[in-house]
C-alpha cells in the first residue's frame, strides 16, 4: 500500500466532498451517469433510475432487468422517509407440492424452477412517477448508449464474470449474449449487449408496460411456457410494486430506517436494538470481544428472520415485538461474554449477489438504492433474445410445511436486499448500504458502528477490515491480527476466511454543519462516489 501523506494511512482512499449532488455505485461509468442526470436538472430519483439502469448493463452478474429492487426514499418535499418494495412474486403456477412431486426437497438454485417475477422495470417506474422529474427516456439513455457502443468491462466484474463461464455456458441464449467465444469478457475488453439495449429502448418508449404488457413480456412467457417453466404472462402483466411504511429504531440518537419484510431489514434493527445494551468505549474495535459480540448478537437475530420473515400478506409477521427494545434486552442477556452460543434456532444461510448505490442531489433529497439479481446472473437463464437474465429469487422460499416463508403461488420470497437510511435531527444523515445477501444486515451494523461508536469518516468505516459469520465458523478478513484469530479459537468458535463473500459497501453522508456531501466506496468493489 502507498504511504498516505494524511489521514489513517490505512485508508486506501480519501472520503469524497461536495456541495451540490453526489452519486455512489460499484462501477464509475453508473456513478458517472447519475452525475450528468443531476447536471441536467434531474432530481436524485432520476439519477438514481440512470445509475441502475446502467450497472444492469455493466455489472450483469450483479442486476439487471429480471431482478428485483428496494428503495429508501425521502424527499424534501413531503420531508418524510418512504419505502418501495419492488420484489416480485411467486408464479401463480407454482406452490409446494409441485417442486415435491419432482423430487425436491428444497427450491434449486438456478434454472427456470428458480424463477419469481421481475419487480426492477415496474419499481423503476413508480420511483420516476412519484418523485422523479424526468422520462424513462432520458434516464436510460446512458444505460442504451453502453448497451450499443460497448464498455470497457472493470477488473473486480472481470472476475467475477469468470468465475461464472460454466453457469453461462449452460444456456444457449446467455452463452451467445454474455460470452465472447466461449469465455468472459476481460478486463478493459470492449463489451456490446445489443439485446438487452433493444430492450431497454422498448421501455424507454413504452414505459414499464413494454416489458409486463407488451412484446417483451410475450417473449419472456414464451420462452419460459416452452422450456418447462412455472412463470407466465399472467404473472407479469399482473405484478406491481408496493408503497410500504419503513420501519425504524432509535440508536443512540439515531434513527436507522429499512424496509419491512418480505426483506430481512428487521434484522438489522435487531442487531442495533441488542448492541445498544452495551458499552463500546470498553471494547476494542475489532478485538476478539468486539467481533465475538457481534457474532452472538447475529445468532440471535438471524435466528428470529429465518423463523418469523415472510410474505406479511401470507403471513403474521410480528414486527412490534422484533423491534421491542425489551425483547431486545433480554435476548441480549443470553450471550455468554466468554463462550459462544451452543445453537440457535434452525435457520437457512442465505447467498446473494447484488448492487446499491446512493444519491443525494443539491436539494438534499436522498435515495438509498438497491437492486439484485440474487446470485450471481441468478437462474443463469437469459429469456429469448430479450438480454435479460432472469433472478432466482425463489430460492429465498422454503419447501417446510407449515412454514411462514413456504413456497405459495403469488407470494413474496424472504429478500435479502436491504438498503438503509440514518436520520439525524429529522432530517437525512447517512444513506448507505452494503450489498452481499447473507452479509448485508452484519455487514451494515458493522459499517454503522465504525461510525457513530469508533469514529471513522464515510469511507474508513465503509473500507475498514469486516468479519461474516457462516455456518463454517466466522471469516475474517486477512487484516484481521493473528492473536485475535487465537483469542477466537480459544473462546470456542470455528475462524475461516473467504475471498469476496464480505459484501460491498457504497456510503453518502449529509454534513449539515458544513452543508457538503461526503462520500464513500468500498476497495472490494470496481465503484466509486462522485460528486461535483
Amino acid at each position: 500500500m502507498a504511504d498516505r501523506p494524511a489521514g489513517n494511512p490505512a485508508q486506501s482512499r480519501s472520503a469524497v466532498h461536495a456541495p451540490n449532488g453526489m452519486v455512489a455505485s460499484s462501477q464509475p461509468l453508473a456513478s458517472m451517469a447519475g452525475i450528468r442526470i443531476l447536471q441536467k436538472g434531474g432530481n436524485a430519483f432520476d439519477a438514481a433510475i440512470a445509475a441502475a439502469a446502467v450497472l444492469a448493463v455493466v455489472e450483469p452478474m450483479q442486476t439487471g432487468l429480471g431482478g428485483d429492487m428496494f428503495a429508501l426514499i425521502y424527499n424534501q418535499k413531503n420531508k418524510k422517509v418512504e419505502a418501495i418494495n419492488g420484489s416480485g412474486r411467486a408464479p401463480f403456477k407454482a406452490n409446494r407440492e409441485y417442486y415435491l412431486s419432482k423430487g425436491y426437497n428444497k427450491i434449486p438454485l438456478t434454472g427456470l424452477l428458480a424463477l419469481t417475477t421481475p419487480g426492477t422495470v415496474d419499481g423503476w417506474a413508480e420511483v420516476l412517477e412519484k418523485h422523479g422529474t424526468m422520462t424513462f427516456a432520458e434516464v436510460l439513455q446512458p444505460a442504451i448508449e453502453y448497451g450499443e457502443k460497448g464498455f470497457p468491462v472493470s477488473q473486480i466484474i472481470a472476475a467475477q464474470w469468470k468465475r461464472s463461464e460454466e453457469l453461462l455456458k449452460q444456456n444457449k441464449e446467455a452463452r451467445e449474449c454474455y460470452l465472447i467465444e466461449e469465455r468472459a469478457p476481460r478486463e478493459g475488453e470492449l463489451f456490446k449487449n445489443p439485446q438487452l439495449a433493444n430492450t431497454l429502448t422498448a421501455i424507454a418508449d413504452g414505459g414499464r408496460d413494454a416489458f409486463y404488457k407488451g412484446r417483451i413480456a410475450r417473449e419472456i412467457a414464451e420462452y419460459v411456457k416452452s422450456h418447462g417453466g412455472l412463470l407466465s404472462y399472467e404473472d407479469l402483466a399482473e405484478h406491481s410494486s408496493t408503497w410500504v411504511k419503513p420501519i425504524s429504531t432509535n440508536y443512540k440518537g439515531y434513527e436507522v430506517y429499512q424496509i419491512p419484510p418480505n426483506g430481512q431489514g428487521v434484522t438489522t434493527l435487531s442487531m442495533l436494538n441488542m448492541l445498544e445494551c452495551f458499552d463500546f468505549t470498553k471494547i476494542e474495535h475489532n478485538s476478539s470481544q468486539y467481533i465475538h459480540l457481534l457474532t452472538e448478537v447475529k445468532k440471535l437475530a438471524y435466528a428470529d428472520r429465518d423463523f418469523f420473515i415472510a410474505d406479511p400478506d401470507f403471513a403474521p409477521v410480528p414486527i412490534e415485538k422484533m423491534l421491542c427494545k425489551n425483547y431486545a434486552g433480554s435476548r441480549s442477556r443470553q450471550i455468554d461474554e466468554i463462550r459462544p452460543l451452543a445453537a440457535t434456532s434452525p435457520g437457512f444461510e442465505l447467498a446473494g449477489d447484488t448492487v446499491y448505490l446512493s444519491v443525494v442531489d443539491k436539494d438534499r433529497n436522498v435515495i438509498s438504492f438497491i437492486n439484485s439479481l440474487y446470485t450471481s446472473f441468478g437462474s443463469g437463464v437469459v429469456a429469448g433474445e430479450t438480454g435479460v437474465f432472469l433472478q432466482n429469487r425463489a430460492v429465498g422460499f422454503t419447501l417446510e410445511e407449515n412454514h411462514l416463508n413456504t413456497l405459495e403461488p403469488g407470494k413474496r420470497p424472504l429478500h435479502t436486499i436491504i438498503p438503509a437510511l440514518v436520520l439525524k435531527d429529522e432530517q437525512p444523515y447517512f444513506s448507505y448500504g452494503v450489498m452481499g445477501g447473507d452479509m448485508q444486515p452484519q455487514g451494515q451494523v458493522q459499517v454503522l458502528l465504525n461510525h457513530l461508536e469508533y469514529g471513522m469518516n464515510v469511507q474508513e468505516a465503509g473500507e475498514s477490515p469486516r468479519f461474516r459469520h457462516i455456518p463454517e465458523g466466522i471469516a475474517l478478513e486477512s487484516e484481521i491480527s493473528n492473536k485475535v484469530r487465537f483469542e477466537l479459537l480459544e473462546k470456542g468458535h470455528q475462524v475461516t476466511s473467504g475471498i469476496d463473500i464480505f459484501g460491498g459497501y457504497q456510503g453518502i453522508l449529509i454534513d449539515s454543519d458544513n452543508n457538503m456531501l461526503q462520500g464513500g466506496s468500498d476497495p472490494r468493489k470496481d465503484g466509486c462516489a462522485i460528486g461535483y
